[in-house]
């Protein structure tokens, strides 16, 4: 499984983009799981944020789907951390 997070906006604008492919990780059923529980209720199509807030497009595999902050669920801020954090 690819998992791709983009994060724009925020206060300084700036632009964040990381990739992690789960295919050969040990923790690969983890991923997955979380992944699909952070599509859960996701939309297809840009919501409105905030003034300075964070909005994230998430693809995984061919599905893309798209959440900003405050209104991130539990699942798609850990998936979203967990991808800036690991990825390359």
């Amino acid at each position: 499984m690819r998992i791709q997070v983009r994060r724009t906006g925020g206060f300084a604008g700036i632009e964040r983009r990381s990739e992690v492919d789960t295919t050969d990780l040990p923790d690969a059923e983890t991923w997955r799981q979380l992944a699909e529980h952070a599509m859960t209720g996701a939309q297809n199509t840009p919501p409105q944020g905030v003034p300075d807030g964070f909005s994230y497009r998430i693809t995984i595999d061919d599905h893309t789907f798209h959440c900003t902050d405050p209104n991130l669920t539990d699942a798609q801020r850990a998936l979203i951390s967990r991808v800036l954090k690991e990825g390359a």
